[in-house]
């Protein structure tokens, strides 16, 4: 079953496109729905804002699966922004 909780779980592990499909089945069915609308806008707009992503951080970033992991990604993040 195709459901926004799905969609989201795909989102979150960086598979865009199948999170992308899901979304808007979901719009088809319910077209009122706005928080599948307000993914697909942001689905849609990753895609051209994010070009030059450091694909290793972010492949570190979706299986990252510690604390330690977490408070290594925070500091790369901190120094990234400063």
């Amino acid at each position: 079953m195709k459901t926004l909780t799905l969609a989201n779980i795909y989102e979150l592990q960086g598979f865009r496109e199948e999170a992308l499909d899901i979304y808007k089945e979901i719009l088809k069915k319910d077209p009122t729905n706005s928080e599948a609308k307000v993914a697909i806008r942001r689905l849609s707009g990753m895609r051209r804002k994010f070009l030059n992503v450091n694909e290793e951080m972010k492949d570190f970033f979706v299986k990252m699966d510690s604390e330690v992991e977490f408070n290594e990604f925070e500091r790369w993040l901190l120094k990234v922004w400063n």
